[in-house]
């Protein structure tokens, strides 16, 4: 099953990264990976991973049909880098 999430507000650098993490198949690749990056780049990839989990989980409520999620709604909103 392939599973598309889209992420705003990521400059050039942090949309490599992302596209990056994603195609690895394990998560312990992605901390090999992050483990070879400057602190920088090891920062912001551990935000795009919290991204993509509140993205997933977005993407897997309106897949399943959740229409009455206003207070969790609420909280996604507060940690949204862009509004």
């Amino acid at each position: 099953m392939t599973v598309e999430i889209k992420l705003t507000g990521l400059n050039k650098r942090q949309q490599v990264l992302a596209d990056i993490m994603w195609e690895l198949e394990e998560y312990e690749d992605v901390e090999r990976f992050m483990a070879s990056l400057p602190k920088r780049e090891r920062i912001e990839c551990e935000g795009i991973i919290e991204m993509m989990k509140m993205e997933l989980v977005e993407s897997y409520r309106k897949g399943m049909g959740v229409e009455n999620t206003q207070a969790a709604d609420q909280v996604i909103q507060q940690f949204r880098l862009t509004k």
